[in-house]
């Protein structure tokens, strides 16, 4: 297991356990029961319960949580008893429960008062967790990636003792993955991971064995006797945006997306807290007619106003350059993706972060149940979302008005070439006006 070493670093305190029990029951430390391991979708918690019996040399006994659900009432606790009565005869053993938020939800929630066989199984869970004699080397893993809504008493101290973070990795950690998954892959002289870890900031370990994987197919395709960056560089655009489209023959539609990615990719240049442009295409993958990639910087934890700001006058950028180029009339349909980001990210910084008039305040919206607060703050929420939006929008109208020759020249080269690196923009950018550095998020 690659790449997630802080997580690592806290299961290998389990083996020990599993290993060497006197050694902890000497100086009166009880085993931990459990252990959840918490995270986004293919970061590898499935395989480090796997890892973790592997290293330790006990019996696994795996499980996905959504097995124990049946139509019949009591199906579930009983299959939750087999489990542990397996489990207490091959001491010290594993039992892993995957995606154990299929039972383990908060009971009583929703408007029918919770599922009765759902929560009975979870009830003998918790049950056979409590009646487990100290020490008795039946250690329970489980993996979530929704833990937010698991039941409390399931979470207490004496069933799972042991909260694991296991996150997306660090740029470090993408190339200890990517290293693995190219053992049996040939790969051209040049390539260097350190290079693919930089470019696939926010991919996961499955993500990164799929771009390989996809690498090696599209090197396969082309007759190639080896993957060269040109696979990798497809393949990441594969796996972020979809399949790649037909370029555009209608020089009127293909000009119009031209300016629309020319506006996205010279407001995100010019401003300082944005991310910095890694590619922009005129050739169509997925929905997207055209596209405007940025690398986003390593830490996404702490995301300051000024780069969420920044992130919508980018994202409005597109809209603002068929306005300025083709008139109000002539705006298209291009920015409904746009837009919806931008009420995304505007209607969190207001009701979520607390990063507008309406105050310090972190507003639920209450789900299907509709939201629990005034009209009168509803309104005032509306009103803070419309001018971030506005102010956002102007901003981005402004320096794409002060920098139209700039926008021509970008515009008239994608509509030649159909795709541009980062640098060749920022390069034609400078031609005309001073690039801000980028600063950091906070």
């Amino acid at each position: 297991v690659a790449g997630i070493d802080e997580a690592k670093e806290e299961l290998m305190e389990i083996v020990d356990f599993l290993k060497a029990p006197e050694r902890f029951v000497k100086v009166g430390a009880k085993i931990p029961r459990g252990v959840l391991l918490t995270g986004p979708p293919g970061t590898g918690k499935t395989l480090m319960a796997k890892a973790l019996a592997g290293e330790s040399g006990v019996p696994f006994i795996q499980s996905s949580a959504s097995e124990f659900i049946e139509l019949f009432v009591g199906v579930g606790a009983s299959r939750v008893r087999d489990i542990f009565k397996q489990a207490k005869e091959k001491a010290p053993c594993i039992v892993f429960i995957d995606e154990i938020d299929a039972i383990g939800r908060q009971r009583g929630a929703g408007m029918g008062g919770g599922n009765d066989e759902r929560e009975q199984t979870l009830n003998q869970i918790l049950t056979e967790m409590d009646g487990f004699e100290g020490n008795s080397g039946v250690i329970v893993v489980a993996a979530t990636n929704r833990s937010d809504i698991l039941d409390n008493a399931l979470l207490r101290p004496g069933r799972f003792d042991r909260r694991v973070q296991v996150g997306l990795p660090d740029v470090k950690g993408r190339a200890q993955i990517l290293e693995v998954h190219v053992k049996n892959k040939k790969l051209d002289g040049e390539i260097t991971l350190m290079d693919i870890a930089k470019r696939t900031a926010g991919f996961s370990g499955a993500d990164l064995e799929n771009l390989m994987n996809e690498s090696a197919i599209l090197a396969a395709r082309r007759n190639k006797k080896a993957i060269s960056m040109d696979e990798i560089n497809d393949a990441t655009d594969r796996v972020i945006a979809g399949l790649e489209g037909r370029a555009l023959q209608d020089n009127a539609a293909k000009k119009l997306i031209a300016y629309h990615e020319a506006g996205h990719a010279i407001v995100g240049t010019l401003l300082p807290y944005h991310d910095p442009v890694n590619k922009v295409t005129l050739i169509p993958r997925g929905q997207a007619k055209g596209l405007t990639w940025f690398t986003p910087g390593e830490d996404q934890s702490l995301i300051s106003a000024a780069m969420l700001k920044a992130r919508i006058a980018g994202a409005l950028g597109g809209r603002a350059a068929e306005q300025l180029v083709f008139g109000t009339s002539q705006v298209t349909t291009g920015a409904g993706g746009d837009l919806q980001q931008v009420e995304r990210m505007a209607r969190a910084m207001v009701t979520q972060f607390g990063m507008s008039e309406v105050g310090s305040l972190a507003i639920d919206d209450g789900g299907f149940m509709g939201p629990d607060y005034s009209e009168e703050l509803s309104s005032k929420i509306d009103n803070a979302i419309k001018e971030i939006s506005d102010d956002c929008y102007l901003n981005a109208l402004n320096i794409l008005m002060t920098n139209r020759a700039c926008l021509d020249r970008v515009a008239d080269e994608l509509t030649e070439t159909e795709t541009m690196t980062g640098d060749r923009l920022r390069e034609l950018i400078a031609e005309y006006v001073e690039i801000p550095s980028k600063l950091a998020a906070v």
